[in-house]
């Protein structure tokens, strides 16, 4: 992938991801109602079931509850506030810090042990997702 389209998906998915956090915090009646395609099919939460709570709970200051609620809600939350910043300090001073970093990332992630580690993890909590009843 180019720099110039990681970026450009990584701000517009951040910026969408923001904009319907901020609609779900301000105008969004507290119903059940879900995007999830898994769960809308199977009625079972899917290992991201959670996830926008979670983010909502972890910018309300409330880390426990979001942590309970999903981790991947952590890891959404600081990759949703941090990523535009560094792109736009990337473009600004004409450097590819977030490009060299995802680059890294991307093989880090492509080692056997840790691929195998990370797909137990969202097992885990695709498991504790469908006890807690998301």
């Amino acid at each position: 992938m180019t720099k110039n389209k990681l970026y450009a998906i990584v701000f517009i998915a951040c910026f969408f991801g923001l904009a319907y956090l901020f609609y779900k915090i301000n105008y969004s009646e507290s119903s059940h109602l879900t995007v999830c395609i898994i769960k809308n099919v199977t009625g079972y939460a899917c290992p991201s079931c959670g996830t926008t709570r979670a983010v909502q709970l972890f910018l309300q200051g409330n880390f426990g509850a979001s942590l309970q609620m999903n981790p991947f809600g952590i890891i959404v939350a600081i990759l949703m506030v941090i990523s535009p910043v560094w792109i736009l300090f990337d473009v600004i001073t004409k450097k590819e810090t977030f490009y060299f970093w995802y680059k890294k990332t991307e093989e880090i992630i492509r080692t056997k042990w840790i691929a195998i580690t990370l797909i137990i993890l969202v097992l885990f909590n695709w498991i504790w997702n469908i006890y807690k009843g998301l």
